[in-house]
């Protein structure tokens, strides 16, 4: 699995164990809007800040030699869109 699909699993998980945990009360019509409000702002932000966390990896450098070089990229209809660096590890 990748981290992405675990990520998800998780955080799938975690909303239906929420769900069930949250006792039902009766509804009740009130001007206010509440911890539900809050809850949701903070948990939004917190998985967005661990989404973004890792939009962008460091490079891993492995022992031995990097030769890096410059390979032309195209899009799928065929035309050149410009160069792209990419390195091997020896």
């Amino acid at each position: 699995m990748t981290t992405k699909i675990k990520f998800a699993a998780v955080l799938t998980a975690l909303t239906l164990a929420t769900t069930l945990a949250i006792p039902s009360n009766d509804a009740q019509a009130r001007p206010r809007w509440g911890t539900g409000l809050a809850v949701g702002l903070i948990g939004g932000a917190m998985i967005g800040a661990a989404v973004a966390s890792q939009a962008q990896a460091a490079p891993v450098y492995v022992d031995g030699y990097r030769r890096c070089r410059f390979v032309r990229q195209y899009d799928a209809y065929g035309y050149y869109v410009g160069k792209e660096r990419v390195c091997h590890y020896y």
